[in-house]
C-alpha cells in the first residue's frame, strides 16, 4: 500500500493525502509537480526512474473498509534537498531515454 508521504523530498512543500500536486516514482519519491517536472526534469535522482501523478486515496469507506481512515497516510517526512549539480549529471546520462526504458 502507498505511503502518501506528507511532503515533498526536495521542497518540503506540503502534500496532503488528496493533493494533486504529488508525484511518485516506482519506489514511491514523493515530490511536488513543480520539482518533479521543473527543477528534476521528470528524473527521480533517487533512482533514475520517471515520475507519474500520486493516486489519492478515497476519504470515505465506499467500499470494503477501503478508505483514508482505515488506511491513514504517512506522517514520516523525508526532507533531503537534491544535489542539482549531482543531478544534472544523472540527465544527462539518462537524456534521450524515455522513463518506461530507464
Amino acid at each position: 500500500m502507498l505511503a502518501l508521504r506528507p511532503t515533498c523530498e526536495h521542497c518540503d512543500t506540503a502534500l496532503p493525502p488528496a493533493s494533486g500536486l504529488a508525484r511518485i516514482c516506482s519506489f514511491e519519491c514523493t515530490f511536488c509537480a513543480d520539482c518533479a517536472d521543473r527543477i528534476l526534469g521528470n528524473v527521480c535522482p533517487n533512482c533514475g526512474g520517471g515520475f507519474v501523478p500520486r493516486p489519492v486515496r478515497p476519504a470515505s469507506d465506499r467500499k470494503g473498509g477501503n478508505f483514508l481512515g482505515r488506511h491513514p497516510a504517512s506522517t514520516e517526512r523525508r526532507h533531503r534537498p537534491v544535489d542539482l549539480a549531482a543531478h544534472e549529471a544523472l540527465r544527462r546520462s539518462l537524456e534521450g531515454i524515455a522513463p518506461q526504458d530507464r
